[in-house]
């Protein structure tokens, strides 16, 4: 038994030895990009004892023993446990957290995490950025954010892009104020790639931006470094051309001769081609201004971080030709980008952004009368492709599309620096201190010259002529700065609740100058020689003009954000703004809103597995504007023309111009929003609803009429800015995405998101109605702003068919006060208030320029090495004004001419040709169109290289990949681009001819090292 004991002692002790032995256990950590991650937590799970990873991503933790469980945690990445065996070496791969990333929200002057928002709040990612490659930031935002409508100016190079969230509600400026990193900025002179996430403000959550959130805020971050991360280099490049997405069909030679001879033949007139036998195709046009452009584009950027200084600095360079007039049309942007933060002590920290922009731009006439593309479109096929129309048949605007391109030279060129500079004060824990100046400093230069050209050029008559050389130079100078001094205070109290408070002040100034000259008689009537201080000619009248102005604004804003428990969320917000565009009097203006919210899904009775979150939530406020387009519109300037009699001669001198209106006040928009997040399957799918209102009230409009007796008509005068209309949106959106991983090979993320929207103009006051756009020649203008009525319909005759024969014709009222009696083949119009004639008392509304309906349709497939992506948007239910056909007898016509009335039965929609008068020509329906449209704007196929090939070669990431951009679009109308608009809210949905957006085909390539 003493023997049997002792063995056992000696065995047990052996035993316990074995598992009482410690060793020490190292590694590296590393991202999925095989990064190495500086400052890693690695601990023994259930005790204090561990270490972090140096530079490199190397630990070493000592004592451990069989069994331990070791803990990797970082900020922005999945922590991950693994359980030690005998191994003395544990390398492991940390994967990033996108939700946990996706889940901080920028609101203004400080951020949120997602589930606690109780506005409406949307995000765009750099990721939806990158797979979107876009030229311009703007275009990344149409179909992947809801309520937020995205419209081109045109397709040319660097043009101007129209934004409007949740509709258009004033007749001035509309577009959202956008704030990068916290200064105002503008999108289109920021590289896409240096941009980290997009959030857009659409509701009352604005209201902390109180003078400038009315049209909503965009709220762009830009990337930065991370603490304790090594260098990491990113090159991206991509090459492609572009293409006319779309050519509208025209007639050719033969086809315009034949209906040339029949137009002149039922004008009473001889036929001008008797013989079209040898007429053939002739030439098109239209096809000879387009051509295939490339584009081009370098991105480099270096990010990283130690342990107290972040940095990020960046390039890039883009280069894109346009489709119509090549070099003519280009476009060139290049950018510089520093981002620099660094911890000077426990209690302070500073940021510094700062991008410089240089922009250079060539361009043609690109719409309306005289544009490029009209003259290719009514330019007789039967030209050769370099003749002219010299005896002026075609009218005096139409010319020979390619001889304009030859003939126009200009050239503007952008330089801007903007960024800011903060500096964070952080006394104890729960509370930072942040002064920060936000600047943008821009100065930019243009030329334009017009060269001597006599009737032989383009023929006589034509408006092109020019009977001396003419060169238009300026020099425009825009700054700005913006002062934040702000405080955020946060604590919780006994766990249950959570308060924040932020109280600040903000100061903006904006002021620059512009001055305009000319010159005329440029030495060898050359581009070469074009410069004011080359001319040597005259003109009369005046040949220089300048302007200056002034903008400052005042503001002091707080904000209480409470959560009780979690899940039930207060907030409320006020702001005081002062601006310089309104009198003394009426300067200051308070914005007041609030919102709410309740996480259901916190409740302790709610359990479902199927629901993961749900959350109601709602806002209300009142936001302001000023934005008018005028820097004081309280007081006249010096503007105006005047002729006097000084000792008894006229001399020309100046006046007072617009009339000034001391009493004008703030435009204020009161909004209203009640919202729903949902999550299922255990955040599977994320569901985002939202029914919202608001109420755009005292409208600053500059045109009502007043009476002459004030000099509103004189030259250079105008008429007062007063506060004269209100309008109404309200509609409903929603969002939902569903990704999933099926596993380490396949993943797949699919969103969606639609807009419906209602517009209506509820009162304008003083007037009627506010016209504006044009059609044709000496035709009233086509849309209006009226009450009851969205706003900038369309107003003209309602059709019903074609006369198909005099009976029709005698039975029906007269047309006479039209234009010219009414014969078989020519429109019919609808008598809207059943007098027995038509005349302008029948005009109507005949279409509506603004979306019923807008959605995205969004899709991410990956598969081991393989990704795809496919980015769709659609617009239903606005229509468009067809403008860019010619109303003179001799010039070309689209391909809808060919079903023509010929007599009776052939046609009931497009009517008769005839060189006589008649009403066709109207504004009517025959020319407004269903502009729905759905377009591809993205697809997009890339190949990541395995790890075991680029490893060798010090890489971490190397992808290759090919995309289309704007790659078709699905539409029943006949112009170039649905989508397009001039951005005015009256007359805006009118196509002048707009200069297509481009197809884009692009190779590219992702390098990270």
């Amino acid at each position: 038994m003493r023997k049997f004991t002792c063995l056992l002692i000696v065995f047990l002790s052996g035993l316990f030895a074995g598992y009482a032995q410690t060793f020490s256990v190292s590694g590296n950590v590393t991202d999925e990009n095989n990064m190495p991650l500086l400052g890693v937590n690695v601990i023994v799970k259930g005790e204090s004892r561990g270490t972090t990873t140096d530079f490199d991503g190397n630990y070493t933790v000592e004592n451990i023993s069989v069994g331990d469980v070791l803990q990797f945690s970082y900020v922005g990445f999945q922590t991950r446990e693994i359980t030690v065996s005998d191994q003395q070496t544990i390398n492991v791969v940390l994967q990033s957290d996108q939700e946990a990333l996706e889940e901080v929200v920028v609101i203004g002057y400080g951020t949120q995490q997602k589930k606690d928002v109780t506005g409406a709040v949307s995000l765009v990612s750099n990721e939806t950025i990158e797979d979107l490659q876009p030229v311009q930031v703007e275009q990344a935002l149409q179909g992947t954010a809801a309520g937020v409508n995205v419209t081109p100016t045109s397709g040319a190079p660097g043009s101007g892009i129209n934004i409007n969230i949740r509709g258009i509600a004033s007749n001035s400026v509309n577009g959202p104020l956008v704030l990068i990193d916290g200064y105002q900025g503008d999108l289109n002179t920021l590289n896409p790639n240096d941009i980290e996430s997009i959030s857009i403000l659409k509701d009352a959550q604005a209201a902390i931006y109180g003078v400038a959130g009315a049209n909503g805020v965009v709220l762009v971050t830009t990337k930065s470094g991370k603490k304790n991360t090594a260098p990491n280099i990113t090159y991206q490049t991509y090459y492609g051309f572009q293409e006319a997405s779309r050519e509208i069909p025209l007639l050719n030679a033969t086809e315009y001769a034949l209906l040339l001879n029949e137009s002149y033949a039922n004008g009473g007139q001889q036929i001008p081609y008797p013989d079209v036998s040898g007429l053939g195709e002739g030439t098109d046009f239209q096809n000879a201004v387009f051509e295939e452009a490339p584009i081009l584009n370098h991105n480099l950027s270096v990010t990283g971080g130690g342990e107290r200084v972040t940095y990020s600095v960046g390039g890039s360079y883009l280069d894109q030709d346009g489709i119509v007039g090549g070099e003519k049309s280009g476009f060139e942007r290049g950018t510089a980008r520093v981002s620099l933060g660094v911890d000077l002590n426990d209690y302070f920290n500073i940021q510094l952004n700062s991008t410089y922009t240089n922009i250079s731009r060539r361009s043609i006439n690109e719409n309306g009368l005289g544009s490029v593309l009209f003259n290719a479109l009514n330019f007789s096929p039967t030209f050769g492709i370099d003749e002219q129309d010299l005896n002026g048949s075609l009218g005096n605007e139409v010319v020979n599309p390619l001889t304009q391109i030859e003939n126009t030279f200009n050239d503007y060129n952008l330089d801007k620096l903007n960024g800011n500079f903060s500096l964070n004060f952080t006394p104890v824990e729960e509370l930072t201190f942040t002064s920060r100046i936000g600047y943008n400093l821009a100065k930019s230069d243009g030329k334009t010259f017009f060269p001597e050209i006599g009737p032989e050029v383009y023929g006589s008559g034509k408006i092109f002529n020019n009977s001396i050389s003419q060169v238009n130079q300026n020099r425009i100078n825009d700054n700005s700065y913006t002062y934040d001094l702000f405080g955020t205070y946060e604590d919780r109290y006994n766990e249950d609740h959570h308060v924040t408070l932020t109280g600040g002040m903000t100061v903006i100034r904006q002021w620059g100058d512009g001055l305009f000259a000319s010159g005329f008689g440029v030495p060898n009537n050359s581009w070469d020689f074009a410069d004011i201080s080359l001319t040597t000619g005259t003109r009369d009248g005046k040949t220089n003009d300048s302007y200056v102005y002034d903008i400052r604004k005042l503001s002091y804003f707080g904000r209480l954000q409470y959560d009780f428990k979690g899940k039930y969320l207060v907030s409320g917000m006020l702001r005081r703004d002062a601006s310089t565009r309104f009198s003394p009097g009426n300067r200051v203006g308070y914005f007041p809103s609030a919102t709410a919210g309740w996480i259901i899904s916190e409740e302790g009775w709610f359990n479902s597995g199927f629901v993961s979150f749900l959350k109601l939530r709602g806002s209300y406020g009142i936001l302001g504007n000023d934005e008018v387009g005028q820097a004081q519109f309280w007081r006249s300037a010096l503007t105006g023309e005047a002729t006097y009699v000084l000792d008894g001669q006229l001399v020309n001198g100046v006046a007072l111009g617009r009339i000034a209106n001391p009493n004008a006040g703030w435009e204020e928009a009161e909004k209203i929003n009640i919202g729903l997040d949902l999550r299922l399957l255990k955040n599977r799918i994320d569901i985002t609803a939202d029914v919202f209102r608001e109420d755009r009230n005292d409208l600053l409009i500059a045109d009502i009429p007043v009476s002459g007796i004030f000099g509103g008509a004189a030259p250079g005068a105008g008429t007062p800015t007063i506060n004269a209309g209100t309008t109404r949106n309200q509609g409903a959106e929603f969002a939902i995405n569903y990704k999933e991983t099926f596993s380490d090979d396949f993943r797949i993320n699919i969103g969606y998101n639609f807009t419906y929207l209602e517009n209506e103009v509820t009162e304008v006051n003083g007037t009627e109605f506010l016209p504006g756009g044009q059609f044709g020649v000496g035709q009233p203008a086509p849309a209006r702003m009226q009450e009851g009525f969205p706003i900038g319909y369309f107003y003209g005759y309602r059709t019903d068919g074609i006369f198909q024969n005099q009976a029709e014709v005698d039975a029906h009222p007269s047309q006479e006060a039209l234009a010219a009696p009414a014969a078989p083949g020519d429109i019919r119009y609808v008598d809207i208030n059943g007098d027995g004639v038509i005349n302008t008392d029948d005009r109507t509304n005949i279409g509506d320029p603004i979306p019923d309906f807008t959605m995205g349709l969004n899709l991410n497939f990956n598969y081991k090495n393989f990704d795809f992506t496919a980015y769709t948007y659609a617009s239903l239910g606005n229509e468009m004004v067809r403008n860019y056909e010619r109303n003179q007898p001799n010039v070309n016509r689209h391909a809808y001419y060919l079903e023509r009335w010929r007599g009776e039965g052939t046609s009931n929609y497009v009517p008769r040709v005839s060189t006589g008068a008649t009403s066709n020509g109207v504004f009517s329906d025959f020319y407004v169109e269903d502009a729905s449209y759905a377009r591809i704007q993205n697809a997009q196929i890339g190949y990541s290289l395995p790890e075991s090939l680029i490893s060798k070669l010090n890489i971490q990431k190397l992808r290759l990949y090919v995309a289309a951009n704007n790659l078709y679009t699905f539409t029943d109308y006949k112009g170039y681009d649905p989508s397009a608009s001039t951005g005015e809210a009256i007359g805006g949905g009118i196509d002048y001819g707009f200069y297509p957006v481009p197809r884009t085909y692009m190779f590219g390539l992702n390098l990270n090292f």
